[in-house]
């Protein structure tokens, strides 16, 4: 029995194991095998190959049961996940609410992809580069704890993922924003470009420049280009744009040096209290609830920003009653997301012998211009905010006519119309958190996260500059009909930008990783999805886990073979 036992722990044994299959850990994934690492991919939902398991990629709407429009089943069964992108083409990579539920102590909408490559399948793929601006913010006015990097240490590691990943951009010059590896940019439709312009003559410190976003204009690495289809998020035969399926994954598993364990529900992480180490990771099958052990030299939990959080909080032991790497207290704290859909939308009469070509997977941006300086500088609130948005032309519609007139009618066109939506900061706050339910459990015994997190009065005053600051750069290209929206049922988790609860930090009283991206406590232990956040600034996030990952990666490397692991 003894030697059943120990060759069941040599087959479990790897060089790293890496928690999460999404954007950071196919990161993971991939470096830690292209550096020579057996590793082992634990994902708790099921595989997803790529092509093969997008069942509705090359599906016209028509061609769907319901057309493309929610059923009332996926409102029954998806409640949550209908509120923000999931539809009838896309609810297979979007969870079930009823059998992954959660505690809501405040409104807050947890969207959650459970497969082989995770919400990397269905993210918006806006990639936007932090500054110094953002990594010294808290530093400045005093919210959180000072980030232990700045723009210098991450910069390369921006050039090395956007290189890999192929990000379509325009070079600006912007020190709020800055310019990466890019790939030849999209092109602005008439009207954006006019706004873009009016933008320009207008207001001195704003500017209007075509999204960042990582659809691939050519191709690169054997996958692409993108062929303007704007069906991303059902998954891309074409690889057109970047996801862990098309990319990251296949690159590791081109080493040999890959395993993947689907249906892995990770419960824990193991801990030596003697060798101040971990050892592996306790998995719970997500179908037979049956528990098994997985040994590694280090591991790295990419299992998204609640799900990090919770393996580290539920990994208790007598060295961690209160969750590993939690000494500090702040395990679970400084939930962030970006508050949204606020802005304000227009139409426009000319143009009217212009229209735009193909489904361009992407829009255009407005960087940050409040609080960049002190010419710039607000009274009312700190940080800042960011608009995306863009203009169309859509069919004739509201007719009275009937018969051969109707029909001529409606097959003309209609105006051209614009949207400004704003993207703005959540400061850091120790009273935004998730906890460990002591109460209810969920299908495989495991505790449910209680969710507390609410927009606060920062947040409040933003969202009026927000929506009004939309309206006036309407305005000044001569929009009209403008209306400006502001959703008070927008609560955090619905941008899907949820960041925080194991911050980075200096000091291991105030934090809970270094500046590498470990956990103080126990060194061969990493967190590089959102949970490591330490602000969210108000750019899209995901290009910066990406290139923390990396920068982990190449640490944790080093580091095991020098021995320090």
């Amino acid at each position: 029995m003894s030697n059943l036992n120990l060759n069941a722990k040599t087959e479990n044994t790897f060089d790293a194991i890496v928690v999460g299959s999404g954007i950071s850990g196919g990161w993971a994934a991939k470096e830690l095998c292209e550096k020579g690492l057996k590793t082992l991919v634990l994902e708790r939902g099921p595989m997803v190959e790529h092509v093969k398991d997008y069942p509705t990629a090359t599906l016209a709407p028509w061609e769907l049961p319901h057309r493309n429009v929610v059923t009332e089943k996926m409102r029954e069964e998806q409640y949550i996940q209908v509120r923000g992108f999931c539809n009838e083409h896309n609810s297979h990579f979007f969870v079930n609410d009823k059998e992954h539920p959660y505690n809501q102590v405040k409104p807050y909408d947890w969207i959650r992809g459970y497969h082989v490559g995770g919400r990397s399948l269905t993210w918006g793929r806006q990639c936007y580069r932090w500054s110094d601006l953002d990594f010294e913010a808290n530093a400045k006015d005093g919210h959180g704890v000072d980030w232990p990097i700045r723009y210098k240490d991450i910069a390369p590691w921006y050039s090395y993922v956007e290189k890999f990943v192929g990000v379509s951009g325009s070079v600006e010059g912007l020190p709020q924003l800055p310019d990466g590896e890019f790939l030849p940019p999209m092109e602005m439709n008439c009207l954006e470009q006019h706004l873009a312009s009016s933008i320009s003559k207008t207001f001195t410190d704003r500017r209007m420049i075509i999204g960042r976003v990582a659809n691939l204009t050519r191709g690169l690495n054997q996958r692409g280009p993108c062929q303007f289809r704007n069906a991303c998020d059902r998954g891309c035969p074409f690889a057109g744009y970047f996801s862990s399926n098309s990319a990251t994954l296949p690159a590791a598993r081109a080493t040999g040096n890959l395993t993947i364990r689907p249906d892995s529900v990770v419960a824990e992480v193991m801990y030596d209290k003697d060798k101040k180490r971990a050892t592996g990771v306790r998995v719970i099958d997500a179908n037979t609830m049956q528990s098994e052990e997985y040994y590694a030299k280090i591991i790295f939990l990419n299992a998204s920003t609640l799900g990090s959080t919770f393996i580290l909080l539920n990994s208790i032991s007598e060295a961690f009653p209160n969750g590993m790497g939690n000494a500090s207290g702040q395990l679970g704290h400084n939930l962030m997301d970006h508050h949204y859909h606020v802005g304000a939308v227009g139409s426009h009469d000319g143009f009217k012998d212009n229209y735009f070509s193909g489904r361009r997977a992407n829009g255009i941006y407005v960087p940050r211009f409040r609080n960049i300086d002190e010419k710039t500088k607000r009274n009312d609130y700190v940080r800042g905010f960011g608009y995306q948005g863009g203009a169309s032309r859509g069919r004739f519609n509201g007719s009275d006519k009937i018969g051969a007139e109707l029909k001529e009618e409606a097959a003309s066109l209609g105006d051209w119309s614009m949207w400004l939506g704003a993207w703005g900061e959540q400061l850091p706050d120790y009273d935004n958190k998730v906890s460990l339910s002591k109460e209810k459990k969920d299908k495989w015994g495991l505790p449910l996260l209680d969710i507390d997190c609410e927009f606060k009065e920062n947040e409040m005053a933003m969202r009026k500059d927000m929506m009004n600051s939309a309206a006036e750069m309407l305005e000044s290209a001569g929009m009209k009909n403008i209306s400006t929206f502001d959703d008070d049922k927008a609560y955090p988790g619905l941008c899907i930008h949820e960041m925080g609860t194991a911050r980075m930090g200096k000091d291991p009283k105030t934090s809970v990783l270094n500046k590498w991206n470990q956990v103080h406590e126990v060194k061969n232990v990493f967190v590089t999805d959102g949970a490591c956040m330490t602000s969210s600034a108000n750019q899209n996030p995901s290009i910066t886990y990406m290139a923390l990952t990396a920068r982990a990666t190449d640490f944790a490397v080093t580091e095991l073979k020098k021995g320090n692991l």
